[in-house]
């Protein structure tokens, strides 16, 4: 482990104004979320129901809106990609604070849909910036930031709807979404690498082909391999929200709902740290692995019995969250092509959101009927679950690819000095 390996890193200019901007991009909607409730709640006077109901149409907006706009980025180049997010995020969130109910669905749905495409951006950037030895230090900061916004976002949206309002808060989410936009245009950092970029414009259209073809070339990149990465996507995105919903309702059991800064003091700060551990190491991680661990250590976080308990209980699975985003982010990298990397990251969001979604449920489901110490085990469980399939169809894959190796290569001609070779996908 060698920690020396951030300070070339953060001495290379663009790569530390991308992190920086980075951290800022993303500020606005760690803030958003708590925002959008406080004004559902409070201001409009509806339940805690209506406000989960527009939490669930932006998600479907952002899982839906992510591979889209990570395709753009591939097909028409950064500043065209992100245009259409600037405006819309700048126009939806600067009306939604006046809009009724029902129009304030629509307008989640669309906010989700053209929401900056941040983390697709950043780390597809990141791997062209970056040297391949220094991708894994790279993902794990960027892993870092993420986990400093959502620390202090929601803090942020509280106090603005307190100090504030929530309208006005809404609307400065708008403004700061579509001002980070802006910064990115502005540096337009590159997402692919000089050779395959050329003058920037668009990829020269193909021959046409059939729609079948067409649909198969498009998803070529699609290998068991990253299916199993996007599976880890998911399912630590369920792990995630599971483990914090679970957080609360242990708190509320023994009535200590006041110590949740506490809790997530312990749980986030473990993961800062395991970032960084992550990043210093030598060689990379199976993110599925890492899923796998982290499941089993959140299972006993049920047995706590006050919050010092929990707190310390959660430092284990929390020295894991931030590695295992950013092992499933290096593993992309590596297994598309960078042509069509900023799709891949797209629907690897698509995955952590979806996991997110399906994390709340199952684990308030579970809380209901068996209690905390329940949807604990309910996420932890099912984070092994997916893990271990994943693993399962990976290692599957390998022995189809070795059976047809010998096949393969006795049909293919190896020319003089050359030889064939097959990326492990």
């Amino acid at each position: 482990m060698n920690f020396a390996v951030y300070l070339p890193l953060l001495r290379q200019a663009p790569v530390r104004r991308l992190l920086l901007v980075a951290v800022a991009a993303r500020f606005p909607h760690a803030a958003a979320g708590v925002l959008l409730t406080l004004h559902i709640v409070e201001t409009l006077g509806l339940g805690y129901a209506a406000a989960g109901t527009v939490a669930a149409v932006m998600t479907v907006g952002f899982a839906t809106g992510a591979p889209w706009r990570g395709r753009r980025v591939d097909s028409a180049g950064l500043r065209r990609a992100l245009l259409p997010s600037v405006v819309g995020e700048a126009a939806i969130w600067s009306a939604a604070p006046f809009l009724p109910y029902s129009w304030l669905l629509v307008a989640a749905l669309a906010g989700g849909i053209l929401a900056l495409p941040v983390f697709s951006v950043v780390r597809q950037c990141l791997g062209v910036l970056v040297a391949p030895a220094q991708l894994r230090t790279a993902y794990a900061l960027d892993s870092i930031g993420t986990e400093l916004t959502f620390m202090a976002g929601p803090a942020a949206g509280v106090l603005l709807a307190t100090q504030l309002s929530t309208a006005l808060g809404l609307v400065l989410i708008g403004v700061s979404s579509a001002a980070a936009g802006l910064l990115l245009i502005w540096l337009n950092p590159p997402t692919r690498t000089p050779a395959d970029t050329g003058d920037g414009a668009a990829p020269a259209i193909a021959p046409a082909t059939p729609a079948a073809g067409r649909l198969r070339a498009s998803f070529a990149w699609l290998t068991a391999g990253v299916a199993a990465v996007l599976a880890a996507a998911a399912g630590a995105g369920l792990l995630l929200t599971g483990t914090d919903v679970g957080i609360v309702a242990a708190l509320r059991q023994g009535g200590n709902v006041e110590q949740l800064g506490l809790v997530f003091l312990f749980w986030c700060g473990a993961s800062l740290v395991g970032g960084l551990l992550y990043g210093a190491l030598h060689r990379s991680v199976s993110p599925l692995v890492l899923l796998a661990v982290m499941g089993v250590l959140t299972i006993p976080l049920g047995l706590s019995s006050d919050p010092w308990t929990l707190s310390l209980l959660s430092i284990a699975p929390g020295l894991l969250c931030a590695p295992v985003l950013a092992a499933a982010s290096e593993r992309v990298a590596a297994l598309v092509p960078e042509d069509r990397r900023g799709e891949a990251m797209g629907w690897y969001g698509s995955a952590l959101t979806v996991g997110s979604a399906l994390g709340s449920p199952l684990a308030g489901t579970v809380i209901d009927a068996a209690g905390a110490r329940g949807g604990f085990a309910a996420v932890g469980t099912a984070a092994v679950v997916l893990a271990l399939a994943g693993l399962a169809a990976r290692s599957a894959n390998r022995v189809r690819r070795r059976r047809l190796a010998p096949a393969a290569g006795s049909r293919e001609e190896v020319p003089p000095g050359g030889e064939v070779s097959s990326p492990d996908r």
